[in-house]
C-alpha cells in the first residue's frame, strides 16, 4: 500500500467530480429516447467515435493482461491480440460502411434484416441476453477484477471496496449520461489513461533498481522476453502464440472489440455516426491508435517489473495482504507504480480509474442497449414509450452492475478468463464474415455454430475431456491444438447445418440485398431470381469495389505493423530495423492514400 498525498487525493476526486459532471449534464438530453440514450441520435463524428473506441478498449484490466503476457511469454506472446488488427482493418473498410447502411439500432437488430421467421426471431432474443447480459458481466468482471487488485496493492483496500465505490460513480454515471455522456467522457479519459500509461513508463524505467533503458535490456531476465517473434526452435510456442493466432484466431473467434465482421460496441459507435464516411474514418482511427501507438507503454512497466518482481515469490512478499487467490504475473503493474512520485501517482491513479469506468460504461450502454431494443421492446412490450425504454436501460444497467462486482469478488487472474472467452466464441467467427456476402447462410448456421462452440468450451474448460484429448503428457492431440479443434468442429457443424436446412424465403434476401448493396458474387443466385421475377435493384455504388477495400486492408496491415514494430526497435536501440520499418510505414501510407482516392464514399 501507498500512502497518497492530499494533491494525490485532490487529483482523484477532481477526476470523479468531472465525470459526474458531464454525465449530469447530458443526462436530460440522452433520457428523451431510447435512440439518444443507445446512439446519441446518431450524430457523432468520427474523430469523437475513434477516441471512444481507444478508451472503451484502454481498460483497467489491459495493462494487466499484458504484463501478464510479456512476464509469461515476452513481448511476442501480444501476438494472441495483435493478430486482431486483421480483424479490425476488414471492418473498417469492408462493414463499417455496410453497418452504417443498415440502419439497425443495434447490431442484434441485424438478424431480423437478414434472416426471417421464428429461427431469426430466437436468434436475436437468445443473444440478446447471451451478449447483453451473460458475456457483457462476464467481461465486466474481468475489469473489475483488474480494478481489485490496483486497490488492493496501491491502496490497501478490500475487494468488496473497490467493488462498491468504484462501481457505484460509474453505474450512476452510465445511467444517467446514456451513451452521449460515455462518449464525451472517452474524449477526456483517453487523454488521462495515456497520459497515465506514459508516466508510469518513464518512470519505471528510470528507477534506480532498473537503470534506464540500455541498463533494463541488458538484464538476464529481460533480455529473453523483448523479442518481438516468438523462437522458432520451440515449436509448441511458435503453434500458440504465432501461427494460430494468424491462421486461425484472427477470423474464426468472437472477441468483444474486435468481431469479425465489426459487432458490438464497435458496431454502436458506427451505427451513431453521421454517415458511412464518419463510421469509417472511427475505425480506422481507433484500428491505428490501439494497435500502433498504445502497447509499448505497457510493455516497458512490464519488462522492468521483471527486475524488480522477478517471479510470483517476490510479489508476494512484498504485498503479503494481498490474497492468495489474486495473485499472479498482473499484480506486477500496480505493484510497479508504488514508485510513482506524489503528483504523478494521483494521475496515473486517476488514469487508471479513467480507464476502468470508460470500459465499464460503454459495457453496461451497449449491454442495456441489447435488453431494451432486443428483448424488452422486441418481446415483452411492443408499444413501449420512450420513456419507458430509457427507464428499461437505467435498471439493466444497474442490475449488470451489480452481477458484475460480485462475479469479479470470485475471479482470480485476468488472461485465464481472456482464454475463456476466446475459446467461446471460437468458430462463428466465419458465419460474421460471410453472412454479408453468402446468400445461403442461414439463421440455423448462427445458431448452431453458437450453441456447438459454447458446448465444446464449456467441455473442454470444465470437465475431464480437456485433460483427455490435449493432456500434457497422456492426450490424444498436442495441448496447441485445443483451439483449432474447437474451430474445426465448430465449423463443420455449421455448414452441414446450413445445407441441411432450407434458405432464407427470397423476399428477405432480396430486401436485405436491395437496402444493403453487399458486394462479391456470392449473391448472384439471388439477383437472378430477382431479375427473372422483374425486380431490378438500383446498382448506386458500383463503384465500391471488395478486391480495392481487402487492398486498403492489407496495406493498412503493412503500415500499421510497421509503425508497432517500428517503435519497438527505435526504444531498443536497433536503428537500422528501426529506420527500415519507417520507410515501410511512409512507403505503405503513400499506396494506401493513393487507393484510397480511388475508392468512392471514403474518408478521402
Amino acid at each position: 500500500m501507498i500512502a497518497l498525498s492530499a494533491l494525490d487525493y485532490f487529483i482523484i476526486v477532481l477526476f470523479f467530480s468531472v465525470i459526474l459532471l458531464i454525465g449530469f449534464i447530458v443526462s436530460k438530453k440522452s433520457g428523451k429516447s431510447s435512440s439518444e440514450f443507445f446512439l446519441s441520435g446518431r450524430s457523432m463524428p468520427w474523430w469523437l467515435l475513434g477516441f471512444s473506441m481507444v478508451a472503451t478498449t484502454f481498460a483497467a484490466d489491459t495493462p494487466l493482461l499484458v504484463t501478464d503476457i510479456v512476464r509469461g511469454d515476452g513481448v511476442a506472446g501480444n501476438w494472441v491480440w495483435w493478430t486482431f488488427l486483421i480483424t479490425g482493418l476488414l471492418t473498417v473498410f469492408v462493414y463499417a460502411k455496410l453497418w452504417r447502411k443498415s440502419g439497425v439500432t443495434t447490431d442484434l437488430e441485424f438478424y431480423e434484416l437478414r434472416y426471417s421467421g421464428k429461427a431469426a426471431s430466437f436468434l436475436r432474443g437468445f443473444r440478446s441476453i447471451y451478449l447483453g447480459v451473460i458475456f457483457n458481466v462476464l467481461v465486466m468482471s474481468v475489469v473489475t477484477l483488474a480494478a481489485i487488485k490496483i486497490g488492493g496493492i496501491m491502496l490497501g483496500i478490500q475487494p468488496w471496496e473497490v467493488v462498491l465505490y468504484a462501481g457505484s460513480v460509474t453505474v450512476i454515471f452510465s445511467a444517467f449520461g446514456g451513451f452521449r455522456g460515455v462518449v464525451y467522457t472517452d474524449f477526456l479519459l483517453f487523454i488521462i489513461a495515456m497520459f497515465g500509461a506514459i508516466a508510469a513508463a518513464y518512470y519505471a524505467v528510470n528507477l534506480p533498481e532498473v537503470g534506464g533503458l540500455e541498463s533494463l535490456f541488458q538484464n538476464k531476465l529481460v533480455a529473453t522476453k523483448t523479442d518481438m517473434l516468438p523462437d522458432f526452435n520451440d515449436t509448441n510456442t511458435v503453434i500458440t502464440i504465432l501461427i494460430i493466432p494468424l491462421a486461425l484466431q484472427w477470423w474464426s473467434s468472437w472477441y468483444p472489440g474486435a468481431e469479425p465482421g465489426g459487432g458490438g460496441y464497435i458496431a454502436q459507435r458506427m451505427l451513431a455516426a453521421k454517415d458511412e464516411n464518419h463510421a469509417i474514418g472511427a475505425t480506422f482511427f481507433f484500428n491505428f491508435v490501439h494497435y500502433a501507438l498504445r502497447p509499448w507503454p505497457w510493455i516497458l512497466v512490464a519488462l522492468a517489473s521483471l527486475v524488480i518482481y522477478p517471479d510470483i515469490a517476490s510479489l508476494q512478499s512484498a504485498f503479503p495482504n494481498i490474497p492468495a487467490d489474486k495473485l499472479g504475473n498482473d499484480l506486477a503493474y500496480p505493484a510497479m507504480l508504488n514508485f510513482l512520485p506524489k503528483g504523478i501517482l494521483g494521475i496515473v491513479l486517476a488514469s487508471l480509474i479513467a480507464a476502468y469506468m470508460s470500459t465499464i460504461s460503454t459495457h453496461l450502454n451497449w449491454g442495456s442497449s441489447y435488453v431494451v431494443n432486443d428483448f424488452y421492446k422486441r418481446f415483452i412490450k411492443k408499444e413501449a414509450t420512450e420513456k419507458q425504454l430509457v427507464n428499461v436501460g437505467r435498471i439493466s444497467t444497474i442490475l449488470m452492475m451489480v452481477i458484475s462486482g460480485l462475479l469479479a469478488l470470485t475471479l482470480t487472474n485476468v488472461k485465464q478468463v481472456f482464454d475463456i472467452i476466446i475459446m467461446f466464441g471460437a468458430g462463428t467467427g466465419l458465419i460474421f464474415i460471410l453472412r454479408w456476402f453468402w446468400w445461403r447462410i442461414n439463421a440455423w448456421s448462427e445458431i448452431s455454430a453458437m450453441f456447438s462452440s459454447g458446448i465444446i468450451s464449456i467441455l473442454l474448460n470444465f470437465t475431464s475431456l480437456k485433460t483427455i484429448l490435449f493432456g500434457v503428457e497422456d492426450g490424444l492431440f498436442p495441448s496447441w491444438f485445443q483451439f483449432p479443434f474447437v474451430v474445426f468442429v465448430t465449423t463443420i457443424i455449421w455448414l452441414v447445418v446450413t445445407f441441411l436446412t432450407p434458405p432464407e424465403k427470397d423476399e428477405t434476401l432480396q430486401l436485405f440485398y436491395k437496402n444493403i448493396l453487399p458486394s462479391g458474387a456470392g449473391w448472384r443466385k439471388v439477383v437472378a431470381k430477382a431479375n427473372l421475377a422483374g425486380i431490378n435493384f438500383d446498382q448506386k455504388e458500383k463503384n465500391w469495389s471488395l478486391p480495392n477495400a481487402i487492398l486498403a486492408m492489407l496495406l493498412s496491415c503493412v503500415l500499421i505493423y510497421s509503425c508497432l514494430f517500428a517503435t519497438g526497435f527505435w526504444i531498443y536501440g536497433d536503428y537500422k530495423l528501426a529506420l527500415i520499418l519507417t520507410s515501410l510505414v511512409i512507403i505503405a501510407s503513400i499506396f494506401l492514400i493513393k487507393l484510397l482516392k480511388k475508392i468512392k464514399n471514403t474518408i478521402l
